[in-house]
């Protein structure tokens, strides 16, 4: 599946000089545009746009010190129509203009080319199953959160800490269905898989598709394909290294891809530091990817 992936990454790289066609570089991968773009934020750490921007501005840099060409044919070469639309985004890459850059032959910032490669280390070995399930319903609580990939998550934890014990005693009434108990879930709002990219957070359960409480938000998610991987080790450190192995290794290696859905959590004690059983839960879908395939 990665020599696909960086097949498509060289697509992008030979047309960063004019519109890039995602949708063209998704096909080269042998996999949907969502997933494409959501697999390469989780491997890459940023958002395609923000890589195919910064890899122009790499290029243009280049060009501008240079000074060969004017900095309106810069900009031109590089897709954009007026000097100060290339300007504002020359200079959120580099923090500085174009003509300032030129004049004073200023240091600036470069994006180096991706690819990707699996690593393999140690002998670790991932426990998952897939799982059809009909529609369902979580209900809960929700908040806006920041993605944090290492560490304590301060705005998921206060959350958790708002909720009282009569709306945790409703919750537990209406769970009825795997995962059960009181969970997590997880719904990303872009492709991005960036630190400091919001997500909705839920506390909640998953119960019927019918189920209400009036004093709860309710999320109805339909049928679908999960993946389920179980895990054991330190909260939140196995668990922040579960949910990165998922996406960098399991996903290249296996003919599935992500799917848009709530990302499910169940965990076991939720201690800082302590030993905890978790259960993560990926809607996915099959992908047409095999071992030894290569896009048409």
């Amino acid at each position: 599946m990665l020599e696909p992936l960086n097949q498509a990454l060289d697509h992008l790289e030979a047309h960063l000089d004019r519109e890039v066609d995602i949708a063209e570089a998704a096909r080269i991968a042998a996999m949907s545009e969502y997933h494409f773009r959501r697999l390469f934020s989780t491997l890459a750490g940023m958002p395609l746009t923000v890589y195919v921007r910064r890899r122009r501005m790499t290029l243009a840099g280049a060009e501008v010190l240079s000074g060969e060409l004017t900095l309106l044919d810069v900009a031109v070469r590089y897709g954009y129509g007026s000097g100060e639309a290339f300007a504002r985004a020359f200079r959120s890459v580099h923090g500085i203009g174009p003509g300032e850059a030129r004049r004073t032959g200023a240091v600036l910032t470069a994006q180096p080319r991706m690819s990707f490669r699996v690593v393999v280390e140690g002998s670790t070995t991932m426990r998952y199953r897939i799982v059809e399930k009909e529609r369902f319903r979580i209900v809960g609580r929700k908040a806006r959160v920041p993605l944090v990939h290492e560490g304590v998550n301060a705005a998921a934890a206060a959350h958790l800490e708002s909720l009282d014990e009569r709306a945790v005693a409703r919750m537990k009434e209406l769970s009825d269905r795997e995962p059960e108990g009181v969970l997590s879930a997880a719904v990303h709002l872009t492709d991005s898989r960036e630190d400091g990219a919001e997500a909705d957070y839920w506390i909640g359960v998953v119960t019927g598709p019918e189920a209400t409480a009036e004093d709860l938000d309710a999320l109805d998610v339909p049928a679908g394909t999960w993946a389920v991987f179980d895990n054991r080790g330190p909260y939140p450190r196995a668990l922040q290294e579960l949910w990165r192995d998922v996406f960098t290794q399991w996903f290249p290696s296996n003919p599935y891809a992500s799917r848009p859905g709530p990302e499910l959590l169940r965990t076991r004690p939720v201690e800082i530091g302590a030993e905890a059983d978790s259960q993560l839960w990926i809607p996915v879908e099959l992908s047409g990817w095999s071992a030894g395939s290569s896009p048409s």
